[in-house]
């Protein structure tokens, strides 16, 4: 059953945060957005972008004290579904997946986001990942029944876009210039790269990784979309947006290691696929399920 005969208006949150080695310290972060009665339940629009510039000061350190307008947390909320958390313990990052009605997804961030804050020790935080702060990233993008406009006025100065996935190659080498040569080839911006696809190279786990930002975007040329092909499709609101495929990353990747030598250790792909992410999103919430990515490999993977 869609999200709209649910009568459903999703957006999701991929919410980023500046760790992964202490595991409960991720998840009271994920649990913390299933809280109905939290950081901007009830107040006005001029409260809420009080909230908003507290919590970039707090993203810089500039303030060193929780302000009482966070303070205020309650029972799990029905319509919040925390979808996937992955962390990644060399990178000390957590990408956690939060999934709801557009109308909650805003509170629902800001309670993780405080509790992130108030957990996350910058001071002492290590990972080779490069990091703005406790919170890194918090993108905002729709999944069905609402769109892009709508999902910005909710991020506010966060941000909102169509939806983000993030895919990584690791290459079977500890060779960074060559992790970088690849990561280069395949960009986006460059000629011959994948369209919509941001890219740079990291150590990782004794190997190379390759860590791919893959944007949906809308073109009227694309014509095949299928998951053996270069790009994959889906809609929302009646917009049709295509992205690239991580089959055909990794095949990229593959091809221009093997050309030098190498081979790949394999693909991750952070979370989900878009049209995964909206069936795991409907799911969740019409089954009433919060702490979904504790049960989610049982029904969908």
């Amino acid at each position: 059953m869609s999200s709209s005969r649910l009568g459903l208006r999703l957006a999701v949150c991929l919410l980023n945060i500046s760790e992964a080695r202490r595991k409960y310290i991720v998840e009271n972060v994920a649990k913390a957005a299933l809280l109905e009665k939290n950081a901007s339940a009830g107040l006005q629009d001029t409260e809420i972008d009080d909230l908003l510039r507290c919590a970039h000061m707090l993203f810089s350190k500039r303030l060193h004290t929780i302000p009482s307008i966070f303070l205020h947390i309650g029972q799990k909320h029905p319509e919040v579904s925390v979808l996937n958390v992955f962390s990644d313990q060399g990178y000390n990052r957590s990408v956690i997946t939060i999934a709801a009605s557009v109308a909650e997804l805003g509170n629902s961030v800001l309670a993780a986001c405080l509790e992130a804050f108030q957990s996350i020790d910058m001071e002492v935080q290590e990972g080779i990942h490069p990091c703005l702060g406790a919170v890194d990233l918090i993108p905002i993008y729709p999944l069905s029944g609402v769109g892009v406009e709508e999902c910005g006025a909710v991020a506010r100065s966060i941000g909102a876009s169509p939806y983000v996935m993030n895919c990584n190659v690791t290459i079977d080498s500890q060779d960074l210039a060559l992790g970088k040569e690849i990561a280069s080839a395949i960009r986006g911006s460059n000629v011959n790269g994948l369209k919509g696809v941001q890219t740079m190279a990291f150590p990782h786990e004794g190997k190379i990784e390759i860590a791919c930002n893959v944007e949906s975007f809308e073109d009227q040329e694309v014509t095949e979309t299928s998951e053996g092909s270069q790009y994959m499709a889906y809609s929302v609101l009646g917009d049709h947006f295509y992205y690239v495929s991580p089959h055909y990353i990794e095949a990229q990747v593959k091809k221009l290691a093997s050309d030098q030598g190498i081979g790949i250790k394999g693909r991750a792909l952070i979370g989900f696929t878009p049209q995964e992410c909206k069936n795991c999103a409907e799911y969740a919430i019409k089954e009433g399920i919060g702490e979904f990515w504790k049960i989610r490999r049982g029904i969908f993977m």
